[in-house]
């Protein structure tokens, strides 16, 4: 079962928070106001934060920029994961994926139920890897970000939890751009 290794050193990770709506600007950025609360809670550090409406070129560049420059251990985005047209989120994370990790859209399904029931199913929350980064594209909600960041990111973005986390691979996701 997981469990927090107290014999290891917590490694903070620099993250940054893209937030993604056409009706919210930074006053009332209430998912966004909750991950940057939660990551630096836990003693990670804000490396970047931005709201962008909804376009899925913006978003995409935006995660690139991030993912490229270097600097940015993770990238999470809060909103645009919906079924509506207006919803891009999905799709420009997946423009800037190399890597999709499926599990993590399955597991945040999971959590959801638990709070939502069957309304989990209108959710496509995402992960992945680019470079060296990895990138988790969340709901809109505050609810959803608390759940996600509680019961999922918290743990695997916590190099003391085991049996595994994201933190102690953190320096092997780039290896196939270093190999000759």
């Amino acid at each position: 079962m997981s469990r927090i290794d107290t014999t290891r050193d917590f490694i903070p990770c620099r993250i940054a928070v893209l937030s993604v709506s056409d009706t919210r600007g930074p006053e009332d950025d209430r998912s966004g106001d909750t991950l940057v609360a939660r990551l630096t809670g836990a003693g990670h550090t804000l490396a970047g934060r931005a709201l962008l409406r909804d376009d899925r070129a913006a978003i995409a560049a935006q995660l690139r920029a991030w993912c490229d420059g270097g600097g940015i251990d993770v990238v999470i985005s809060t909103g645009g994961t919906g079924l509506t047209g207006r919803d891009v989120t999905v799709e420009a994370h997946r423009d800037v994926y190399e890597k999709e990790i499926d599990a993590f859209g399955t597991v945040f399904t999971m959590v959801s139920m638990a709070k939502i029931g069957t309304s989990a199913v209108q959710s496509r929350a995402c992960g992945g890897v680019r470079g060296g980064t990895y990138l988790f594209a969340l709901p809109g909600s505050t609810g959803a970000c608390i759940d996600a960041w509680d019961q999922i990111l918290s743990l695997q973005l916590d190099y003391r939890h085991r049996p595994c986390n994201f933190v102690e691979i953190l320096p092997r996701l780039d290896e196939h751009r270093r190999r000759k």
